[in-house]
């Protein structure tokens, strides 16, 4: 190995070369998750099952992970954090420093900030009334000028995470701690799953939009939190409800208090949670994903059939739409494309012909099912279009005939600024070209993307909500909070 891969190889696990220009994970131009959340309150041995719960969100981050705990003893913080995946930060011995029945946990990629150990979550603070950890799902927009703001008034930041802003805000207030977090919430804006802990209480916030989800469920006589249902089930405790828009729940020796900071505006949880990101066996706001997703692909065959040999997936997020998209046309579904599990996060290559090569160890077509055939290929998006065009060779080479792409969501032309890792809007090849001039970018034989009206009607629920209680930003440029065009995108999770 030369010296050069090796320092490439050591600036990738380090996180060293986000600050060097060099994208991350550039082989496949695919979106990217936020970050995933997990609480409990009043069930022993937190720690442990924080641990299945994170497991579960996994694959909404997987930069870093952390824990902190609250000895139910004497009222003590004890937290560990570290970059990697979960099974890679923690072990018993690890767990075992976190006691107590109080835990908030975190999965992160980072959106727009640094891949260091200082902005992995949950961030710990010391404050007048004694300890403070806080752990957050989504993007503050206006971090940027309240940060600049406090830092003219004296305070001092250990991160570049937007997530400590809110810290300094409730540490600045005058008043008592969930007066404060309430004044400090009031002041955000953006989407964001917030989980607040200090030595006696925890605090649960959902944005006043709904755009990052979040969930309750109850174990015995305690309380679980997570940003999907699938994190609920994997540590045995039964969905509640979702944390509703606005709410603020607070948990301490009491019980549960359910109160408000906000009204609930425009309700717009993320589409693209439902497209790409949450597991197909949560479910949101009611809908299950594997379900709605199937429905998307129904959708494209009726509104978009192509005679056919066969359909195949892009795995995984994009395997229920092409059953979905079989069933409904009767050409048989097939596995024309498999993903391997087992290559861990993916090395950027220093040359191109090794960058080819890494595609193909991450996926691989399976010549016998597509060769001579024409080919239905279903995937979630299209970012920069350079996935695609490697995807359809890819299958091409292995004989298909034709390759037909179908999206499961309209033309993703415009940045995300709530929690997703969007490119500028240049980058984005929808933004710029036709579907036909994407259609020959990709090397495809055809191109269709689902309509607005039929991801609605795919997703269903809020029957008489606006484009059925989605945020669809992404697609048509209406955003449902103020965006300030000439900022930064801001720093989160």
């Amino acid at each position: 190995m030369s010296d050069e891969v090796k320092q490439l190889k050591h600036k990738l696990w380090t996180g060293s070369h986000y600050n060097e220009g060099i994208g991350r994970d550039d082989i496949f131009d695919k979106l990217r998750e936020e970050c995933g959340v997990f609480g409990v309150f009043g069930i022993p041995h937190a720690s442990s099952l924080g641990y299945y719960g994170l497991h579960a969100l996994q694959h909404r981050g997987e930069e870093s992970s952390g824990m902190c705990s609250v000895d139910s003893k004497d009222g003590s913080f004890n937290y560990h954090r570290g970059m990697g995946l979960v099974k890679e930060v923690f072990d018993q011995e690890r767990l075992d420093g976190l006691p107590g029945d109080r835990v908030i946990g975190h999965v992160r990629y980072s959106t727009a900030g640094e891949s260091k150990l200082a902005n992995a979550q949950p961030l710990v603070f010391k404050y007048r009334d004694g300890d403070l950890a806080v752990a957050t799902n989504g993007n503050i927009v206006n971090a940027p000028s309240i940060r600049r703001e406090l830092e003219m008034q004296g305070s001092i930041f250990q991160t570049t995470s937007d997530t400590e802003v809110i810290a300094h805000l409730i540490a600045r207030s005058s008043k008592d701690f969930v007066s404060a977090a309430k004044e400090a919430l009031q002041r955000i804006i953006g989407g964001f799953a917030f989980l607040i802990m200090t030595n006696d209480k925890l605090l649960v916030a959902s944005d006043p939009h709904g755009l990052r989800p979040l969930v309750m469920g109850k174990l015995g006589s305690g309380y679980v939190f997570a940003s999907e249902t699938c994190a609920l089930e994997t540590c045995g405790a039964v969905y509640e409800r979702d944390v509703q828009p606005g709410e603020l729940l607070i948990l301490d020796r009491d019980g549960l208090f359910e109160d408000r900071y906000a009204p609930i505006e425009r309700r717009a949880t993320c589409a693209m949670e439902y497209i790409y990101f949450a597991r197909p066996d949560s479910d949101i706001n009611g809908i299950n994903l594997h379900s709605s997703r199937k429905r998307m692909g129904q959708k494209l065959a009726l509104e978009a059939f192509i005679d056919a040999d066969v359909v195949t997936g892009v795995p995984d997020s994009s395997i229920s739409a092409a059953i979905g998209y079989a069933e409904q046309t009767g050409i048989p579904y097939e596995l024309g494309l498999i993903k391997n599990k087992y290559t861990g996060r993916t090395f950027i290559q220093p040359s191109q012909e090794l960058r080819e090569k890494g595609v193909k160890m991450k996926l691989s077509a399976v010549r016998k099912v597509v060769e001579g055939k024409r080919v239905v290929m279903i995937d979630d998006s299209i970012v920069r279009g350079t996935t695609s065009l490697r995807i359809v060779n890819m299958l091409r080479e292995a004989g298909a005939t034709e390759v037909h792409v179908r999206i499961t969501s309209p033309p993703f032309a415009n940045p995300c600024y709530y929690g997703i890792d969007t490119p500028d809007r240049k980058e984005l090849i929808a933004s710029s070209k036709t579907v036909e001039e994407i259609r020959q970018a990709i090397n495809a034989d055809s191109l269709y993307f689902l309509s607005h009206e039929g991801l609605i009607d795919a997703v269903g629920g809020n029957d008489g909500a606006f484009n059925r209680g989605m945020c669809l930003a992404c697609f048509d440029n209406d955003y449902p909070t103020l965006i300030d065009p000439n900022s930064e995108k801001s720093c989160s999770c």
